[in-house]
């Protein structure tokens, strides 16, 4: 597995709290298609079974591919 430096994530985010926050919530995302892929017996199920559900977040968060709104109280 390829380290990646988490400075990048600072100009995504407010926080690193926030980006934990963020690659969580999409991390929980990947493992539920992962578990609906595997109970279908999909093409997809293999593939995803090999991934590690937060350092693909993680992954997806700093090439900016997970967008996400900020909720103002």
């Amino acid at each position: 597995m390829v380290l990646r430096s988490l400075e990048p994530l600072d100009g995504r985010t407010r926080t690193r709290y926030e980006a934990v926050l963020v690659a969580a919530a999409r991390a929980r995302q990947i493992n539920s298609e992962k578990i609906a892929a595997e109970e279908r017996g999909d093409e997809d199920a293999a593939r995803l079974k090999k991934i590690k559900v937060t350092s693909h977040a993680l992954n997806e968060l700093l090439d900016g591919k997970i967008d996400f709104e900020r909720v103002e109280d």
